[in-house]
């Protein structure tokens, strides 16, 4: 079957946090997705507009949401950095190949979601959230977010909201360098998740966890999770950003 192909129009770009882009582009008539899936986008190389080739990122948009959304973390040298940082504007017209992927929400799953992230692995789990709780999911969703610094963090506002709207969301922050007055949780992915487990009152076993992120932590938490954490394989799903 061929991967349908289309032509998206850049409506918005804005630098949310340090080193990190929002940008925003037309939805195409007749694209479907699922939450939690991505897309292919054609980037050109900037010193050669004929050398083009494939970079996968995230919908952070919902599947009702009339545009679609995504963020990069900056990456030197990196091709679709180079491009969003110097040629990507309003205006700009890209082709995308889509959707992809598995890293959804299944409704039939009704255990206990944790989504756990570092940096802009948090994209897939805004369109996640988002859909579910709009569309009626009463599961208890808590989200991890971990990153840097304080000033690292994006979209909390955006997770706030739906902490304020949905009883069943809550929003977990952890720094891995963080200040003396920083009154949250510390420590990387692996070590908050169980934090985060005990604050909510939850045995491992007893949840499904979602990763994204760093490749190699999200590989160490499915160790972890069908390891010590005695989680059954089945319940943990992990999806690995470069």
């Amino acid at each position: 079957m061929v991967t349908p192909s289309y032509t998206v129009t850049c409506t918005r770009k804005i630098l949310i946090a340090p080193g990190v882009y929002e940008f925003a582009f037309t939805k195409p008539e007749g694209f479907v997705f699922k939450a939690g899936q991505f897309v292919l986008f054609d980037v050109p190389l900037v010193e050669n507009p004929t050398d083009v080739q494939a970079r996968a990122y995230s919908i952070a948009s919902t599947p009702d949401d009339a545009e679609l959304l995504f963020a990069i973390k900056l990456l030197p040298g990196g091709r679709m950095s180079t491009f969003v940082e110097q040629k990507l504007e309003i205006g700009t017209s890209m082709s995308i190949k889509g959707p992809f992927g598995v890293f959804v929400l299944k409704p039939e799953e009704q255990l206990p979601a944790l989504f756990a992230c570092t940096g802009a692995g948090v994209v897939p789990f805004r369109s996640i959230a988002k859909h579910a709780l709009s569309e009626g999911d009463t599961r208890a969703i808590d989200l991890l977010f971990v990153v840097r610094n304080e000033e690292d963090f994006f979209w909390l506002e955006d997770f706030r909201m739906l902490e304020r709207t949905y009883k069943n969301f809550h929003l977990h922050l952890s720094l891995t360098q963080p200040k003396e007055s920083w009154g949250g949780l510390s420590g990387r992915v692996q070590q908050a998740i169980p934090q985060v487990a005990d604050v909510v009152q939850k045995s491992m076993s007893d949840i499904l966890l979602y990763a994204c992120g760093n490749p190699d932590m999200t590989k160490e938490v499915k160790a972890l999770a069908i390891g010590p954490w005695g989680m059954a394989k089945e319940r943990v799903h992990i999806e690995g950003y470069i």
